[in-house]
């Protein structure tokens, strides 16, 4: 096993009706800035729940945070914190209005470009250098309630980029539940194969000695195999739902990846597909994962193997076990509505591959990866495979 830190101040208030605890988890005194995507938790009234719950606090409200948020939306927000004096953030949605907060967060003192942030994929550590902020997840995915990650789109140079830092961790989430019940299925759906993905990043690698960590990974993509397609079509029930939600928040807290060696690529390429044609973070991972698998057969086969024979019951010698693995994992993402070929999500694809691999040398970017073995011409033989093999 790796040696590992393990750090993760978030309080994390799980469970019915627990969005009233708002009004002694913000700290009493703050200015508050209330920050939210396009305008569902009005639908679904969330939005009048986390008033009640901050009567008594002064509260100005910043909206219109889109999905994959954007850097130049969010510093419009970071000028309204700096004028107005605003001392706490309040992130009310799913993971792009969280994600979102973060920058914000880490933008407003920041001295410099904050651009530099993502350019440059700061780690943010000091405390005082951040505005604090907590969240009430309105849609469980990328987990981001209760880690240190961010990712934004600059919309100008259609770049998604990520940043981090112990300093970036929420002070508290508010996680409900049974708020999915008026969610559309596509973003179910989404939250499944995103969360199934974020374990796959973190235990699809080589074989190591972390046995608990392996465990403890299958077992949440067991869950959300035996859950995934359940909860989509009834999210109402809410077994389906908490388990669904807790899956989410395990995938990316930080404990699986303790000790272990990690991926990352599947995610790195999959951002570009989302920066180049808009498409649904959890869809650019089915479209690459395959293929990444496929492409790095020969490094991962021990894992997939494993994972093949241990999460699908498959049987046979190693290589033909780690064959049917990718297969069955396709086989999962096409139950849970994915289109895993690129040229299903754009007729506008015949030059990403050679795109990918231009902008990830540029990045200097040059070996990703568990073993820093896919290079950018890697990725592109990915992106080409990615097209229309699965």
């Amino acid at each position: 096993m790796l040696n590992f830190e393990l750090y993760n101040p978030t309080n994390l208030v799980f469970g019915k009706g627990q969005i009233p605890k708002l009004s002694t988890l913000v700290p009493q005194q703050a200015k508050v800035m209330l920050a939210y995507g396009g305008g569902s938790i009005f639908n679904n009234g969330i939005h009048a729940q986390v008033r009640e719950a901050l009567k008594g606090f002064e509260v100005v409200e910043f909206g219109g945070i889109e999905p994959n948020p954007h850097y130049e939306t969010l510093m419009k927000a970071v000028e309204v914190i700096r004028q107005q004096g605003i001392t706490f953030i309040l992130a009310v949605g799913g993971g792009s209005v969280i994600d979102g907060v973060k920058f914000i967060s880490a933008a407003v003192k920041f001295e410099g470009d904050p651009a530099d942030i993502l350019h440059k994929r700061l780690l943010i550590t000091d405390l005082n250098a951040v505005v604090p902020f907590g969240t009430v997840l309105t849609l469980p995915a990328t987990g981001t309630e209760m880690n240190s990650g961010s990712v934004v789109t600059i919309k100008a140079t259609q770049e998604k980029l990520t940043f981090g830092g112990s300093a970036m961790f929420p002070k508290f989430s508010i996680c409900d539940p049974s708020v999915i019940a008026s969610l559309p299925k596509r973003q179910l759906q989404n939250g499944v194969v995103d969360a199934y993905t974020h374990v796959m990043e973190q235990y699809l690698t080589y074989k190591h000695e972390a046995f608990l960590q392996d465990r403890i990974s299958e077992s949440i993509l067991q869950t959300l195999i035996e859950i995934g397609p359940k909860v989509v079509e009834n999210p109402t029930d809410y077994a389906l739902a908490s388990n669904f939600m807790w899956c989410c928040t395990m995938a990316l807290n930080g404990l699986i990846q303790k000790g272990v060696p990690s991926d990352w690529a599947t995610h790195m390429i999959g951002h570009e597909l989302t920066a180049l044609y808009d498409i649904d973070h959890a869809r650019t991972l089915a479209i690459i994962a395959p293929s990444l698998y496929t492409v790095m057969f020969d490094t991962k086969k021990e894992k997939l193997a494993q994972y093949g024979a241990r999460i699908f019951n498959l049987s046979g010698t190693e290589e033909e076990i780690a064959k049917q693995a990718i297969q069955k994992t396709v086989d999962f993402f096409h139950t849970m509505g994915m289109n895993t070929k690129l040229a299903e999500n754009t007729p506008d694809f015949a030059k990403t591959a050679d795109f990918v691999e231009q902008r990830f040398t540029q990045r200097g970017w040059l070996g990703l990866g568990e073993k820093q073995n896919i290079t950018p011409a890697k990725a592109k033989e990915i992106v080409e495979m990615s097209y229309d093999t699965y």
